[in-house]
């Protein structure tokens, strides 16, 4: 696997567990959100490809200014 591309979905991965583990302390310490925890699951996952998809161009947008 590229370089570019694993970074990208490490990114992606990050992403996806901090959305889970925000939305899991907030109903741990006592609020309620609207969606059940599937449909959170859910969401993390198309955080998680979105994520994976702004790195994997940034990347190269901050690699041509020469930034890296």
């Amino acid at each position: 696997m590229r370089p570019r591309v694993k970074s990208s979905v490490l990114w992606g991965a990050v992403g996806a567990f901090a959305f889970l583990a925000l939305t899991q302390g907030y109903v741990l310490v006592g609020g309620r959100l609207p969606l059940s925890f599937p449909r959170r699951l859910v969401v993390a996952v198309v955080l998680g490809v979105v994520v994976v998809g702004v790195a994997y161009v940034t990347e190269y947008r901050v690699a041509q200014k020469g930034r890296t």
